[in-house]
């Protein structure tokens, strides 16, 4: 699911695509969320510029967003990630002001979430987004498929038309023949497919998690994270995904953010953030992470032109640059010579044995 995409970008650039632009999903911009009472004086005086411990001592106030802004690409999986208290689960219930932000933009597709009426705000929450907690919430006295059903329900679908959307969506996520039990029926994965056949039935623009899977096993877990990306390849749903693991945020995002205190410390396709860790903050985050099984060709392929072109091969296996090492690995070792990498039809780098085991070498020393 990995993207490829120019080299990471900063917290200071990352937003890109002007307001109201169609071709994002979510432009969010200058978002902050200062907890306490006198939070709007707080952000117009310098007392916004103290660190969130200074802030707090200074004034009882708690920062738990500070100054946030990127953008989300429709159909991509976007993850955000950090340390419990980094504000990821705060930044994501900004998005639909479940809680109001002090300060900023949030955009989705053109319309402005920060400046509706509350009316137009629950037509949106009922229609264009749909949500995954890590707490089920289930009905425990309805049918799995009248759970799926609900959303439905509530925007006031007839009931042959939700019954009907309900049942493709159980199918969808593999629980056919268990449309008829109830929610204490279920194993927790079972109960958490529910959850998701729920929040595709309303057809949503976007879908967000919010640490919809740390309860669960880590055998389930892995299987729901390998149901998500499914559904994605299924239905190109937009996601904003939230978690702490990084094993999972690399498994599952086409871009992370990563955060500290309520700031972006990073944004990056998986390859960039283990490959360019923006600081030492990243760099731990990423130590342990088995590199071959992240980092592109691009990370490890050489200039062509660095040898005057003697060292580009006129034949034998063409390997394209976004292609994981791992993948990779057992092409080039067999070849017993240098590959070419390319872009589209351009030659961009070219890899041989050396190559690949320079990374997995210095893998094994890492462990």
């Amino acid at each position: 699911m990995t993207a490829t995409v120019e080299p990471s970008q900063s917290a200071t650039a990352t937003s890109t695509n002007g307001t109201g632009d169609q071709d994002v999903a979510l432009h969010v911009q200058g978002l902050w969320k200062i907890f306490g009472p006198r939070a709007d004086k707080i952000m117009k005086s310098s007392d916004a510029q103290l660190s969130r411990k200074e802030l707090q001592e200074k004034t009882g106030h708690v920062v738990g967003i500070r100054d946030v802004s990127f953008d989300v690409a429709p159909g991509e999986v976007f993850v955000v990630m950090g340390l419990s208290g980094s504000g990821k689960s705060t930044l994501v219930r900004l998005l639909t002001r479940l809680i109001e932000p002090t300060a900023g933009t949030v955009e989705m597709y053109g319309e402005d979430i920060t400046a509706m009426s509350d009316r137009a705000l629950l037509d949106t929450r009922r229609r264009k987004v749909s949500m995954v907690f890590q707490h089920f919430g289930l009905l425990p006295h309805r049918k799995v498929v009248d759970n799926v059903a609900f959303g439905l329900e509530v925007r006031g679908e007839g009931r042959s038309d939700r019954r009907n959307r309900a049942q493709e969506m159980v199918d969808l996520v593999g629980l056919s023949g268990y449309e008829n039990n109830f929610p204490d029926q279920l194993s927790g994965g079972m109960q958490q497919r529910v959850g998701l056949a729920r929040a595709l039935a309303a057809d949503p623009d976007i879908m967000m998690f919010d640490e919809p899977f740390s309860a669960l096993d880590p055998l389930i877990r892995r299987d729901m994270q390998n149901e998500v990306i499914r559904l994605h390849h299924e239905v190109g749903k937009t996601m904003v995904f939230i978690t702490h693991d990084l094993a999972e945020a690399l498994k599952l995002g086409d871009r992370i953010l990563i955060m500290r205190d309520g700031e972006i410390i990073q944004i990056g396709t998986p390859d960039e953030v283990v490959g360019a860790p923006a600081d030492d903050y990243v760099k731990d985050f990423t130590s342990d992470v088995p590199r071959s099984h992240v980092l592109t060709l691009k990370w490890v392929m050489r200039d062509p032109e660095a040898a005057g072109g003697d060292d580009v091969p006129v034949d034998g296996p063409v390997l394209k640059s976004d292609q994981i090492v791992r993948d990779a690995a057992r092409v080039v070792l067999d070849h017993h010579g240098p590959c070419r990498v390319v872009e589209g039809d351009k030659v961009v780098g070219v890899v041989d044995d050396e190559d690949i085991l320079r990374v997995v070498v210095a893998e094994e020393d890492a462990s």
